[in-house]
Formats: C-alpha cells, sequence, structure tokens
C-alpha cells in the first residue's frame, strides 16, 4: 500500500479486465480497492463508452456554451425547482465563494414527484429539465449517454462490492430502479493573474461515484494529503473516476472521497470538462456495511466537514448541498427549508 507522500500521480485502471482472466478480473479488483482507499481518484479506461459518443457530447456542449446570453438565461436554473438548468460564472457557491464556471445541470428526465404538507423537501428534486431549443440534439444525445453513463457506472459499483469483500448486488438496494443521476456541463473563462482562480472550491463530491470527461486543459486538483495537491492532467479516451461520500460514509471511510478544487484557465484559454455523477435513490438511507475484519482494521471513519456535517438520509443531504451552492433557487422555491438548524442538522 503506497504512502500518500509517495503518490504524484492518479492510478490507472482499465474495467474491461472485469471481462478477462480470472486472474486480470482478482487483479483489477485489488487495484480498484487501493486506488479507491489510497488515492480517491483514478483514471479508467476499457469503460466501453463510444469515444465518438464522448466527442459529439464535447462539441454539443461548446455549442451550448456559445449560445446567446439570453438563450442561455431562457433555461436558467433559477427557473427550476428541481436544480436544473443554466449558471452564469460565478453564481455557484463552494466554501463561501463563488464558482469562475459557467455550467448547464440536467438530471433523469422523470415527472414531478406528487407533493402534500406531509412531504419532504427533497421531494421537489425530482422533476423535468430544461433544453435549450436552440440546440434540439442535446436532449437525445444527453440523455442516450446518460443511460451508457449510468450502466457503466453500476456496473463499477459492482465491482466495488466484490473489491470489498461483499455481495455483488451489496449497492442495488440503495440505487434502486431510480438513482440519483446528474450531469454537469461546464465551461471555465480564462482569469487574469490578479483574479480569482477559483475555477470550483475545494470540496468532496456526495452520491456514490463521480465520472468526468475533460478536454485538453489542466486545471484539476486533488488533495493526495492535507495541504499536498496534484494535478489531474487530461488524457485522451479516459474518465477520472472518484469516490463520493455516500461510499465513505458507507465503508466507515474505508473508500475514500478525496477532496480536489478545479484552478482558472490562464486569460485567453478556456477549459471545457463535462462531469457525471451517480448517486442514491432520493428516498434511500445509507446503512453502515460489514466490512471484513481485515478491511475493517484498515477504515478511518469518514471524515465529514462539520461546517456542513453528511447525513445517511440521501434526499436531505443531496438537497442540503443544493440549497448551499444555490442561493437565489434555495430563496425561491425552499425559503421554507432555509432555517438554519435545518442545514446543519
Amino acid at each position: 500500500m503506497p504512502y500518500a507522500q509517495d503518490i504524484t500521480t492518479l492510478p490507472t485502471l482499465d474495467l474491461s479486465l472485469l471481462d478477462g482472466t480470472p486472474a486480470q478480473r482478482q487483479g483489477f479488483l485489488d487495484e480498484l480497492r487501493h486506488a479507491a482507499r489510497d488515492v480517491g481518484f483514478f483514471y479508467l479506461t476499457g469503460h466501453g463508452i463510444d469515444t465518438d459518443v464522448l466527442k459529439q457530447v464535447q462539441d454539443n456542449a461548446r455549442q451550448f456554451f456559445a449560445l446567446p446570453d439570453s438563450e442561455k438565461a431562457a433555461v436558467g436554473m433559477i427557473n427550476s425547482p428541481h436544480f436544473r438548468g443554466y449558471n452564469r460564472a460565478a453564481s455557484e457557491i463552494t466554501r463561501g465563494k463563488p464558482d469562475l464556471r459557467e455550467q448547464f445541470d440536467l438530471g433523469a428526465e422523470r415527472e414531478v414527484l406528487p407533493q402534500d404538507q406531509h412531504s419532504p423537501h427533497w421531494a421537489r428534486l425530482q422533476g423535468p429539465n430544461q433544453w435549450p431549443v436552440a440546440l434540439p440534439a442535446l436532449k437525445p444525445l444527453l440523455l442516450d449517454w446518460q443511460q451508457a453513463m449510468t450502466g457503466m457506472s453500476l456496473r463499477l459499483l459492482r465491482a466495488f462490492a466484490e473489491a470489498l469483500s461483499l455481495p455483488r448486488e451489496a449497492f442495488d438496494r440503495l440505487y434502486g430502479d431510480k438513482p440519483n443521476e446528474h450531469i454537469k456541463l461546464m465551461r471555465y473563462p480564462g482569469q487574469a493573474p490578479d483574479a480569482s482562480h477559483q475555477g470550483v472550491g475545494a470540496h468532496k463530491d456526495s452520491g456514490f461515484l463521480s465520472f468526468l470527461l475533460q478536454d485538453q486543459q489542466a486545471g484539476l486538483q486533488v488533495e493526495i494529503e492535507e495541504g499536498r495537491w496534484i494535478d489531474a492532467l487530461p488524457r485522451d479516451n479516459t474518465l477520472v473516476v472518484n469516490i463520493g461520500e455516500l461510499l465513505e460514509l458507507a465503508t466507515n471511510g474505508y473508500l475514500r472521497a478525496t477532496v480536489h478544487r478545479v484552478v482558472s484557465p490562464p486569460k485567453g484559454i478556456e477549459r471545457l470538462s463535462i462531469a457525471f455523477f451517480l448517486g442514491a435513490q432520493l428516498d434511500a438511507t445509507v446503512p453502515l456495511y460489514p466490512l471484513p475484519t481485515a478491511l475493517l482494521r484498515e477504515a478511518r471513519g469518514p471524515a465529514s466537514d462539520p461546517d456542513n456535517p453528511l447525513f445517511r438520509d440521501v434526499g436531505w443531504n443531496y438537497l442540503k448541498g443544493r440549497l448551499r451552492s444555490h442561493p437565489d433557487v434555495a430563496q425561491r422555491y425552499y425559503a421554507d427549508a432555509l432555517i438554519p438548524q435545518a442545514l446543519s442538522a
């Protein structure tokens, strides 16, 4: 097991080895377990997502961000109680400071849940996406990509269960038939040397697994140990994968949700990245899974931020993050959920 100070780059794992010989499959599972515990981030190859599809997703994301401001504003997140839609740069907040990126968020295309006075606040999160009229190809492309990413990520999640000596289907009841799928298109404009360079502030991801498709511009950094950051440089036809807080919580900290950030590119250069997040069903509660004794000895306990505590109730935990990140949407649609004790308990 490498020490943190010896890690200078993210490990690379080949998902296609799951279909290899028994020795190759076991080797992949061992590498997966170590990468997820020691680093919490890795490059994934052999993921099975067609290269042409990835290029189409990137090309269409660029077309979206090139639309006139008025057309992007027409699908603004401020219109959506489900936190779906466009935000201009500096709209999202991380650790109290604005992130210098513009972005377009979407989730699974589902009907609004029926509401009554007893419905939990998080039930408002489910609903339809907003789509720009000027790019009719965007909706079928991204929903098809979302479906492909969900299938691949659930396969990887089952591999995590095997790597932890749990039943292969151990996590299935958490994501169920309505996993919390979330896509985020992101454009980072270049910043002058004397400006803020917080593309995205330091944070952990919620949910199970996060996947990032990068262009050729660097910017993503991973805090491999406290105060020491390494670059997750772009690599062709790879996805950067990281562990979310739900998996950290479910394994008592054996799997590591690692702090990361994005540094803005220099003036005159922009960076495009596209993220896919797989989370549990909103009505799920995260249990503590019974790991083998040998793994339990290596579990470090979940490292929850005391200013942003992590809860086992998935829906409330996810909503709390949205309320903090998008205060304008929160004020418009969730004023009844914004009492201080609701955000800290």
